[in-house]
């Protein structure tokens, strides 16, 4: 059954109105309470589809920081997100239209500031580098939050977890993570799953662990019973896989799910919970209104209605 999220926000009396190039306009910000942000969920059915409608209010966001205002100035919402992962930022190759968690996110948090959305296709390579030098102004893109990454960008509260898995081919007869010892690993460059896969591999038993070092975890030098070959794209990687240039594909097993193809598996090993957030600019305003977005729409069911539309829980 074909499924769509038509998600409907209705920004009313939170946009800042700003006239575009007219340096003589003036911006007006108002709230609402939190006790006022609502969202009605309605699913209906039909022969050939079940449609999801949300239905919001306007939440109570801060709209005064400089950064927010330049956005709304311009009219525009630039946001990075990935064009290849199903269920969460996937551009149809036929018609350029974007589907997904994440692209259903960038639209509202578009449509609280009253303006348009623009999606920026990156990876896990470009993302942060796109971020710092202001092409976008936010990351909605399975972006794993962690400590380290934190230290540069600001993340939401997590939106959605996941956990690293491996795809393999089967005719290769890996089905667990000791058959990996001494195998050729494709990751994704700029991604944290190999440094995962070893920490797996140490808690197996199955690598000793005296050189690792979290923090300076490098795939590109790691060779203790098992090697990692980076790519610049899931699709790169995929590619690799088939040709047999890599035993092995690692990543978030959401991302996986649209590479597992006939003749290939998942090996018997899930790891590493990656929670997702939307990355800002480090202080940045915008970054307290993605706060307030996330937490409003996770209280109020509006991501729990998302999850299972796009088919991910």
């Amino acid at each position: 059954m074909k499924k769509k999220v038509l998600g409907v926000i209705m920004a009313l009396g939170i946009m800042a109105l700003t006239g575009c190039g007219d340096a003589g306009s003036t911006t007006q910000t108002s709230t609402k309470s939190a006790s006022e942000s609502q969202v009605t969920v309605t699913t209906t059915n039909s022969s050939s589809e079940s449609v999801t409608e949300i239905t919001s209010n306007a939440i109570a966001i801060d709209t005064s920081a400089a950064d927010v205002q330049a956005i709304v100035t311009r009219g525009v919402l630039r946001v990075g997100v990935k064009n290849a992962v199903l269920g969460f930022g996937y551009e149809d190759p036929l018609t350029g239209e974007y589907s997904g968690l994440e692209i259903s996110l960038a639209k509202a948090l578009a449509e609280q500031l009253g303006v348009d959305v623009e999606y920026t296709a990156v990876t896990a390579a470009t993302r942060t580098e796109l971020l710092d030098s202001g092409d976008i102004d936010c990351v909605l893109a399975t972006f794993t939050i962690t400590d380290e990454r934190k230290k540069n960008w600001d993340f939401t509260t997590p939106y959605y977890t996941d956990y690293v898995s491996v795809l393999v081919e089967d005719s290769k007869g890996i089905t667990d993570l000791k058959g990996l010892v001494d195998a050729t690993v494709g990751v994704s460059s700029g991604s944290t799953s190999a440094k995962s896969l070893v920490k797996a591999m140490i808690e197996a038993g199955l690598i000793s662990g005296d050189n690792f070092d979290a923090d300076s975890f490098d795939p590109a030098t790691w060779t203790e019973r098992i090697r990692f070959q980076q790519y610049d794209d899931y699709p790169t990687i995929s590619t690799a896989l088939s040709a047999g240039e890599v035993d092995a594909f690692c990543v978030d097993k959401s991302i996986l799910a649209i590479y597992r193809t006939e003749g290939r598996s998942y090996i018997n090993a899930e790891f590493a919970p990656q929670e997702y957030g939307i990355a800002t600019t480090k202080g940045s305003g915008l970054s307290a209104v993605a706060e307030t977005l996330v937490t409003t729409y996770l209280s109020n069911g509006t991501i729990d209605a998302l999850i299972t539309e796009n088919g991910l829980d």
